[in-house]
């Protein structure tokens, strides 16, 4: 709506000023800018009515330099004086961000521009310039870096920040020649609460969790939330190591009570490790590093307990590393053997069967026990690579024996839970099967009842259904773990084996003898078949044919055997017949 003096009469020249005035108004409204201009001779301003909003002052009041002075907050007073006199003599546009308090009370953040204007003799005239409300888009930039620096599960500083702070901790340390401790802790078996119950209910713990450890901790102390269910705690400025280990122990002790949580009451533990600046490390990275490592040692010395870092731990971790690369090496080239440990029916002292052992054959090492890399392949997820190796060296053997008019019986094969767990489990050894014209029925899987029962009805399913192909399901170790009799019923089971640790004591040992009849009326019960493991004597040996096991492994008839021994014993049963 353009004015054009010379063809609008003052009346439509004025309609139009009022309407371009009415849509400037608009215009602040929808923008949250307000606009003005002070006389700098009088002090005096002019604000527009968006002006007075933001403010929080009654339009029409009249206002000047000391009314925006009165509402801004005191800290900000000084840099405003500075900037104006700045302004004056630098003839430059000039930006202000600040914080005021309304008459109301409310709090805004405001961002100013402002410009001062000359007369013809180059002289300040006025300042004008605009004021827009920020304060939302100061309170989304506050919350998004708060997330930035925060776990949204617990409120705690995440691992961003938490690197930030062990800066300062180090820096403040050094500076005033101190002393910190680092926690790093986990929740014992926590991924259980979440493979069972559910991650709605883990993550409830964990909340739970980070409210009672900090509620124990000092102002000064920093809890911070790695993820998963780590947890670091800095306690800086301690005398000793005594002051570090109080905490850690009360940490542990917040965790004695059960954590409630809607139909579940769950007992739940926490290991702890803990390094000490500047005794352990200088560095932030050695420093974690350690606690880490001494939070391991805590694990393996059955959880629920602290421990300090110590050089040793360091040995122990590299061999660890070590012990990794060294087996996904082996994996990679296939330096592992099977051996044999045949299996006899004690009537007629005649092969039934056997049961595949890896051997590890190390290029320098010579042949590595299976205490000494088994239980870190477990823990390590590496097993089921073994296993794999295992299966097809085991399968192809038996398979060659068959063909060449050996008997061997049945080839009896370790089976780990994450074995079983793999999707394409089955269809692999359906394949190995079908590729060393190998039968199904020749097949027995051995499965601990420990590991069986984290997961009771998926391995049922699983088990089933390889019952189902003809091949047989053995429990091993039975009698060491914690089996349910009622989801025993439900397996497709044909053998128990006996543990050693039963069958060592046998027959002097009332107490493993108790046992090991007590596992034997289980089986008959249950119409399955009987095998002990691990007998060396004689009397072990008619001990367990006399109560109704008659199928016998151990040293009292042969140690595991390489593959060309095996088949060297078994062409001598052959000839026998």
């Amino acid at each position: 709506m353009p004015i054009d003096i010379k063809k609008d009469t003052p009346q439509i020249a004025l309609k139009k000023l009022k309407a371009r005035e009415e849509i400037l108004k608009q215009l602040e409204a929808i923008a949250g800018l307000g606009s003005w201009e002070i006389d700098l001779t009088t002090k005096q301003a002019i604000w527009s009515d968006e002006s007075y909003k933001i403010y929080g002052i009654e339009k029409g009041t009249p206002v000047s330099v000391n009314t925006f002075y009165s509402v801004l907050l005191p800290e900000y007073l000084i840099e405003a004086k500075q900037l104006l006199a700045q302004a004056l003599q630098t003839n430059k546009l000039f930006k202000f961000t600040c914080k005021v308090r309304r008459q109301d009370g409310a709090i805004r953040d405001l961002l100013i521009h402002g410009k001062v204007i000359h007369d013809v003799n180059k002289q300040p005239l006025k300042l004008i310039g605009t004021t827009q409300d920020i304060t939302e888009f100061v309170s989304l930039k506050e919350e998004l870096k708060h997330q930035a620096y925060h776990d949204i599960l617990t409120g705690l500083p995440n691992r961003t920040l938490f690197q930030d702070r062990i800066k300062q901790a180090i820096a403040h340390a050094k500076r005033n020649n101190e002393k910190f401790a680092l926690l790093f802790l986990d929740l014992d078996q926590f991924k259980k609460i979440n493979d069972s119950l559910g991650h709605h209910i883990g993550d409830q713990v964990l909340i739970e969790a980070s409210k009672r450890f900090k509620k124990i901790l000092r102002e000064e102390d920093s809890l911070a939330r790695l993820g998963g269910d780590e947890f670091t705690i800095i306690l800086p400025n301690i005398k000793n190591e005594k002051s570090a280990a109080t905490v850690a122990q009360k940490i542990l002790n917040s965790m004695n009570r059960p954590i409630e949580i809607p139909g579940h009451s769950l007992h739940i533990s926490s290991s702890i490790g803990i390094s000490i600046y500047p005794v352990d490390a200088q560095e932030k990275d050695d420093l974690i590093k350690y606690a880490d490592t001494a939070m391991y040692k805590a694990k393996e010395d059955g959880r629920n307990n602290f421990q300090f870092y110590s050089a040793d731990m360091t040995q122990n971790t590299l061999k660890k590393v070590m012990l990794e690369n060294s087996l996904r090496a082996a994996i990679e080239e296939e330096q592992f053997c099977v051996y044999f440990q045949p299996q006899y029916r004690a009537e007629d002292e005649k092969i039934i069967g056997m049961e595949a052992l890896v051997r590890w054959i190390h290029p320098h090492l010579g042949m590595v026990p299976p205490s000494e890399f088994i239980p870190f392949a477990e823990e390590s997820g590496l097993i089921v690579a073994i296993d794999k190796i295992v299966m097809r060296k085991a399968i192809q053997t038996f398979g060659k024996w068959y063909k060449s008019g050996l008997n061997p019986g049945k080839l009896s094969l370790n089976l780990s839970m994450k074995q079983l767990a793999q999707n394409n489990f089955i269809i692999e050894l359906l394949a190995l099967i079908q590729e060393y014209d190998f039968n199904a029925n020749w097949l027995e899987l051995e499965v601990t009842e420990g590991e069986m029962m984290q997961n009771p009805e998926q391995s049922i399913k699983k088990l089933q259904r390889l019952s189902k192909i003809g091949i047989q399901i053995a429990i091993d170790d039975f009698g060491t773990g914690y089996s349910s009799l009622s989801y025993l019923k439900k397996l497709p089971l044909h053998k128990l084996k006996i543990d050693q640790s039963f069958v060592r004591g046998i027959p002097n040992d009332s107490d493993d003898v108790s046992i090991t009849r007590a596992i034997i009326a289980i089986a008959k019960s249950l119409n399955l078949k009987l095998i002990a493991e691990g007998v060396e004597t004689k009397e072990q040996k008619e001990f367990m044919l006399q109560e109704g096991c008659p199928f016998i492994q151990g040293y009292y008839y042969s140690k595991p055997l390489n593959a060309t021994d095996m088949e060297r014993l078994l062409h001598t049963q052959l000839n026998e017949i």
